[in-house]
């Protein structure tokens, strides 16, 4: 996935979830987020930050906040980008593809992917990860009861034949491992843990990121807690 027309700038405020302030060359510029998650730790005041402009005149934003740097480690904050990055490596990641149908309605809920292989008939949620902690990756930054719901459906949709998988795209380099945020949402990580006992597929890769480019990398170790 490739980004045009990219320049940096340093983080002023967020004063909603939907736009930042930000001073590009000299110049203080409203701009639109494009994660309404939290991302506390990542938004912080003279934070750099990576922006795609754009020259249309109708928006009423010029520049999308698409990366933070936190620190060396630049993370793509962009909520869109994993869809499009796992789209583009579905057929690396999955062997013979054959049917893929984004956004497909199963119970009560939109699954990010629908992927026929043969015979088999595979449901895929996707989850951006923007969360960092001494090179490990964690999940979620917030309570998600959404998040929730789409595991249990996921669940659901092995007595119903299908083969599904929580895929979890780490938004930066580098990582050494993905786990569940317990400490955040522990129900949520107990449910990833349920989900997997009973034949979910549960997968995180990390990707190559640039400040104008993400790309799927490779998969990365998962750790679940200790119940030992």
């Amino acid at each position: 996935m490739k980004y045009n027309d990219v320049c940096t700038g340093r983080f002023i405020e967020r004063p909603n979830r939907f736009i930042a302030f930000v001073e590009i060359d000299g110049v203080i510029e409203r701009c639109h987020v494009k994660n309404t998650g939290r991302c506390k730790e990542l938004f912080v005041k003279n934070a750099k930050v990576v922006l795609q402009h754009f020259r249309d005149t109708k928006r009423s934003t010029k520049f999308d906040i698409i990366a933070v740097y936190k620190g060396d480690i630049l993370i793509n904050i962009d909520s869109q980008a994993p869809n499009k990055v796992f789209g583009e490596s579905i057929n690396s990641i999955f062997s013979d593809i054959d049917v893929v149908h984004p956004e497909y309605a199963y119970g009560d809920s939109r699954i990010d992917f629908y992927a026929e292989s043969g015979k088999k008939r595979l449901l895929i949620e996707v989850k951006g990860v923007t969360l960092e902690n001494k090179g490990d990756s964690l999940f979620p930054d917030a309570p998600t009861e959404r998040g929730l719901k789409h595991i249990k459906e996921l669940e659901k949709s092995l007595l119903d034949g299908y083969e599904p998988y929580l895929f979890f795209v780490i938004q930066m380099s580098g990582m050494r491992s993905f786990s569940p945020n317990y400490k955040m949402h522990e129900e949520f990580g107990m449910e990833i843990e349920k989900a997997h006992s009973m034949g979910v597929g549960v997968l995180a890769y990390d990707c190559i990121i640039t400040e104008d480019s993400m790309i799927l990398n490779r998969p990365v170790e998962i750790r679940y807690r200790d119940h030992s």
